[in-house]
């Protein structure tokens, strides 16, 4: 799940972003409204987490233009306006939730969790290819019935090739998906990952399922069902 973050507060968005990517969320961050505006016009989020009093355009005027922009990402207002009139307004808006500054981290984790089972596909739960299986709910890994353990990155990687089952996925679209939009391009963390997981996937099976395609990126082989 990948999130942006917009708050001006950089000791509490750090503290926020830190405590999400331990969950094994993606998360970006924004200072200021126009700077969030431009990050999700650009990049595909999943849940924009956004402060009402931030520079530039507030909170309110945020999702006023994403949405006359067509971008229907799911919005939490994170406000210390607790009064009902600013609640209300935000919720009018068309905000999935509003939470009160300050907050508790577990129920924030609480409410991210609840717009991922109402916007994300929740109905699947499993996917199998050949005897390959990844649990997206649990967060397991298992070939022939054998245990897989995965980092929480490699976990997010293996979940993107399945869910694109034999199709290439170059490194531009990787970093898109599994890593911050501001990471260094030049950088070689994706082919280490990538060659970690090759490792735990594939070393002491008769069948490898990752493959490498020159000039393209990356594919898993196989069948794959959805449960």
């Amino acid at each position: 799940m990948r999130i942006l973050l917009v708050e001006d507060e950089k000791k509490l968005a750090s503290f926020i972003e830190k405590g999400l990517q331990q969950e094994g969320y993606i998360v970006s961050v924004s200072h200021s409204g126009s700077t969030a505006l431009e990050m999700a016009a650009s990049h595909k989020f999943d849940l924009i987490l956004l402060d009402i009093m931030i520079p530039g355009q507030n909170g309110f005027e945020v999702l006023k233009s994403l949405r006359e922009f067509s971008i229907e990402t799911p919005i939490i207002f994170i406000s210390a306006l607790n009064e009902s009139e600013h609640i209300v307004k935000g919720l009018d808006l068309g905000a999935v939730d509003y939470i009160k500054k300050p907050f508790d981290f577990e129920e924030l984790k609480a409410r991210v969790r609840n717009v991922q089972r109402k916007f994300m596909n929740s109905r699947i739960s499993v996917l199998r290819l050949e005897q390959l299986e990844i649990d997206l709910i649990q967060r397991e890994v298992t070939r022939e019935g054998k245990p897989i353990e995965l980092s929480k990155r490699e976990f997010s990687l293996l979940e993107l090739l399945m869910r694109n089952a034999n199709r290439s996925i170059s490194k531009s679209e990787i970093i898109e998906k599994i890593w911050d939009v501001n990471f260094d391009m030049g950088s070689n963390v994706v082919e280490v990952h990538m060659h970690q997981l090759r490792k735990k996937v594939d070393r002491g099976f008769t069948k490898e399922l990752i493959e490498t395609k020159i000039g393209y990126g990356y594919r898993i082989k196989g069948e794959l069902s959805k449960l």
